[in-house]
């Protein structure tokens, strides 16, 4: 492993949780909606108690194994991370809002999982009810470490939000075992998961812990895969060539699915299973800069430079087909069968997140907006009862329906899933979302996300309280207040929108020159209480075109209005959407309008459709050309498409 001391920037560390409060007219509702209603409700599904959902059986299968139901295991080999992820959320929430109902139910739900827990410190309810015998021999398919990674996220988040170590002794427990029989030592499996996720959980539980011994096993989960001989390839042929979810013999262990095809340092284009990606991607940036490593920080880099600009959507999604829930190859991003797993584009912002304490580029910060504010909100009704497993581009209810090759591309948004990893994901990370907003180094607090809050963040020179007032993602007016425990001179770097043409900023109303580099205005002076930086980027709606690669948006247009990326949906417009013609000319205006219990910014514009009534219902094809017709067209934010009545959608839109 290549190491060096020669990282672009000092140490740079994200603010505890308990150090933000967000203050925001957006992102306050959302944070109430996971706490209030997203919380309770995954507590029922969970317990199997929607009425209409698809059963979780999650919380049943931890009763079973710790003996205190009898019955058979329920659900996907994984169903255990739906706890653990809820549970992690509910870390966050109490760390905000202590709730002594909530903390009961949670703190019910870990005694649960430690008389789940076997002796040597096994946890896994699929193998302890269903194949007890059977554990760690097919790491491929199976996600044990992966659900032990959530279950690590889970027992970190609960220990920073409430201070109870229960749960986190318990994945102390899970990693020394898995430590006892993974590794490079003779004797040990040279082996790691099907489905990454151990990896970044075993950083967050060496940075809790200050055990290295996790560190290193993290080092060496990333270092092994894809490592020759490939462990996948002999764990298979040791079980006899077969496989979890095929019966009889599988095929041979597609490597590349898995990202082990070759070493990660050597990985520059993104393939596979895109969650499973980004959060290897996610734990490779935790390592390149804990151990300072220049070649594991290269290879994070290309891989971003491949992901972002040749293999994401337009709304921050990634994994563009349905076979795989994976990446395909450049510029095939198809708009009317993608998958765009809400989980991926989770994990993408998690990436970013990672390589901003690397490097301060707007880039990555430009990226967690747009999938935050996009891919990840649509993920989940304004009800917070209702998701989305897949994000498309483009929708037709009567092909979702009728159409096998659509069937996973839903016009509304599901209640539950039985593999419902996605709806946990989104609160968790709305409840963690003051994380996101800034990091610090010694001397330098960087603003990443521009949401109402107030912070106090750590410098050298002391302790610094923050006020941000935001008008996003309606406007661009963002003021900083700057509140000193004693006056001192360090740096303040604003992050410049990579959307906006130009962002204004003001230090006590007095119009500074900053110094721009790489997408951050850095203000370096002696801050006094009640000092404000004022920041505007002017939004306005423009219109995106697509690489002439990306095939699938030749000829269209879409539309973003600040970090919003905007779409058509069929009951503001017409039937048949993929007929609608945006002109080259055609003014966008822009009005607030009352919708979902709130007001939000639409577009209108005048545009053309072609006419339907001139066809004959027999004639499929006619050599007169078509004929159009006016048209006023409306767009909506994409986070809230699907909201109101079922029909059409669509990003693109034909332009000319």
């Amino acid at each position: 492993m290549t190491q060096s001391n020669q990282l672009l920037q000092p140490d740079v560390q994200g603010l505890p949780l308990k150090n933000v409060q967000i203050r925001d007219e957006f992102w306050s509702s959302y944070e109430a909606l996971v706490k209030d209603t997203v919380i309770p409700y995954q507590w029922e599904a969970l317990h199997d108690r929607i009425q209409g959902a698809e059963p979780s059986y999650a919380i049943r299968n931890f009763r079973i194994a710790a003996g205190l139901e009898e019955g058979e295991y329920g659900g996907m080999v994984f169903q255990d991370s739906d706890v653990a992820k809820w549970l992690e959320a509910v870390g966050y929430a109490l760390a905000l809002h202590p709730d002594a109902e909530l903390e009961r139910q949670a703190d019910e739900t870990i005694d649960l999982i430690e008389a789940a827990q076997l002796p040597d410190g096994y946890l896994n309810t699929f193998y302890t009810v269903k194949e007890p015998g059977n554990r760690w021999t097919n790491l491929l398919d199976c996600h044990e470490m992966y659900c032990a990674g959530h279950m690590i996220e889970a027992a970190v988040a609960y220990y920073e939000g409430t201070g109870k170590r229960k749960l986190l002794d318990v994945v102390c427990r899970f990693a020394d075992h898995i430590d006892e029989r993974f590794g490079p030592e003779p004797g040990k499996l040279r082996g790691y998961d099907g489905h990454q996720e151990v990896e970044l959980a075993l950083v967050k539980l060496y940075r809790v812990t200050g055990e290295k011994r996790y560190l290193k096993l993290a080092e060496f989960f990333i270092d092994e895969r894809g490592a020759e001989p490939h462990f996948f390839v002999e764990e298979w042929e040791k079980r006899g060539r077969t496989g979890h979810w095929t019966k009889g013999p599988s095929g041979h262990p597609n490597l590349a699915y898995h990202q082990a095809h070759q070493p990660v340092r050597e990985q520059s284009v993104a393939v596979g299973h895109s969650v499973r990606a980004v959060y290897m991607y996610t734990a490779m940036a935790d390592l390149a800069l804990l151990n300072r490593d220049e070649a594991l920080l290269e290879a994070c880099r290309k891989l971003w430079d491949n992901t972002v600009h040749k293999q994401m959507y337009i709304t921050g999604s990634i994994g563009s087909t349905f076979h795989g829930e994976a990446f395909t190859f450049d510029y095939d991003l198809p708009n009317d069968t993608n998958y765009s797993e809400t989980c991926a584009s989770v994990g993408l912002i998690f990436w970013a997140k990672r390589m901003l304490q690397l490097e301060a580029k707007g880039e990555y910060a430009d990226v967690m907006e747009r999938a935050l504010y996009n891919t990840v909100i649509a993920g989940m009704a304004a009800d917070g009862k209702h998701y989305f497993y897949v994000n498309p581009m483009e929708v037709w209810p009567e092909a979702s329906d009728k159409n096998p090759g659509r069937r996973h591309v839903k016009a509304v948004r599901q209640a539950w899933y039985g593999c419902s990893c996605c709806p946990p994901n989104v609160a968790r990370l709305i409840a963690s979302l003051g994380e996101y907003i800034y990091t610090a180094s010694q001397d330098t607090v960087y603003a990443h996300l521009y949401i109402g809050n107030e912070a106090t963040v750590s410098l050298d020179q002391g302790s610094v309280r923050l006020r941000m007032e935001s008008g996003y993602p309606w406007n661009g007016a963002v003021k900083l207040t700057v509140e000193p425990e004693q006056a001192g001179t360090f740096t303040i770097a604003c992050r410049v929108p990579g959307w906006s043409e130009g962002m204004k900023l003001t230090v006590n109303g007095e119009q500074v020159q900053a110094e721009v580099r790489d997408g951050y205005a850095y203000v370096t002076r002696s801050w006094q209480a009640g000092d404000t930086i004022v920041l505007d980027a002017e939004m306005k709606p423009v219109r995106l075109y697509a690489h002439p690669r990306l095939r699938a948006n030749s000829g269209k247009v879409s539309l973003q209005r600040g970090p919003l990326v905007y779409c058509l949906e069929e009951q503001d417009n017409q039937e048949v959407l993929a007929s609608v013609i945006l002109p080259r000319e055609a003014e966008l205006t822009e009005q607030t309008e009352p919708m979902l219990g709130g007001s939000l910014v639409t577009l209108s514009a005048e545009g053309v459709a072609e006419t339907v009534s001139d066809w004959d219902d027999r004639q499929l094809y006619r050599q007169e050309p078509k004929q159009t017709e006016r048209l006023s067209l409306k767009a909506v934010p994409y986070y809230a498409w699907g909201n109101r009545q079922p029909g059409e959608m669509q990003v693109w839109i034909r332009t000319q």
